[in-house]
């Protein structure tokens, strides 16, 4: 069981790592709900599943949306843009 714990805290440091390093916003909320997905694992682990659950369910899944969908609103992130910046018909 701990060797499952540190897997989960290395996925937890090398995703918060990520989030510093990337350069593209929507990835870096990508990396961001990794974080807590990997955090309910261990909630998990730790024989929380009530606070697992809400976790992933808050965590991993609003904020995630609601960190995207503010990327949008603001213009840093388009879903029709492709690697070149530019929009597909």
């Amino acid at each position: 069981m701990i060797w499952l714990v540190l897997v989960t805290m290395a996925v937890m440091l090398a995703a918060a790592l990520a989030v510093i390093g990337l350069r593209s916003y929507l990835a870096a909320v990508a990396a961001i709900s990794v974080v807590s997905l990997a955090l309910s694992v261990l909630f998990a682990i730790l024989r929380a599943p009530d606070v697992a659950l809400a976790e992933a369910a808050v965590g991993a899944g609003l904020s995630g949306v609601l960190l995207a969908l503010t990327l949008r609103r603001v213009g840093l992130w388009t879903p029709a843009a492709d690697d070149d910046g530019e929009d597909r018909p």
